[in-house]
């Protein structure tokens, strides 16, 4: 099965999916964003676009490694990723269960306030305009249907800790 951690930028989906890892036997982390990496790495490059989930075959890249990853090892994928557009999501899903692999959307959630300070506080990345940009756009999503789509787990007043024990108890439902 798939565990994936959605969200956006800076509310913690990596340093969550570290934890939720070491929480769940025979799990491994795939962050969709390799897949995106690569896809960047092509020369001459492909279209600009200012976010590689506009480019075609990340999305159907990302359901074959999850696919490939988990018969080659079985258990657990967690895959931290940021995905707030809804048809993109639904691609990502539908191919998945194509393959008959369940998926858990689990969404990091934190009121804009705290994910600002997060974000303008955060002494590993520092403070990132790109991930600000993020803010209003998950806002928008998760009004309209990110929230509907996912198990809504409320990071803002929790440890990180505390969010990974959440997540695996919601994986567990």
């Amino acid at each position: 099965m798939i565990v994936w951690l959605n969200g956006t930028h800076g509310v913690g989906k990596t340093t969550t999916s570290a934890l939720v890892q070491q929480r769940i036997p025979g799990s491994r982390v795939l962050d969709a964003e390799k897949v995106g990496e690569t896809l960047m790495d092509i020369t001459p490059g492909l279209p600009a676009t200012d976010n590689f989930q506009h480019w075609a075959p990340w999305r159907p890249l990302v359901v074959d490694t999850a696919r490939r990853v988990l018969a080659y090892t079985g258990g657990t994928l967690v895959m931290p990723m940021t995905v707030l557009v809804e048809a993109y999501w639904r691609e990502i899903s539908a191919g998945l269960a194509d393959h008959g692999i369940p998926v858990r959307h689990v969404v990091l959630h934190a009121e804009p306030a705290a994910l600002r300070a997060r974000i303008l506080g955060d002494t590993v990345m520092g403070p990132s305009p790109f991930r600000l940009a993020y803010v209003e756009q998950y806002a928008e999503a998760a009004r309209t249907w990110l929230h509907d789509a996912a198990e809504v787990v409320d990071t803002t007043d929790l440890t990180p800790p505390q969010v990974a024990d959440r997540v695996v108890g919601t994986a567990g439902r």
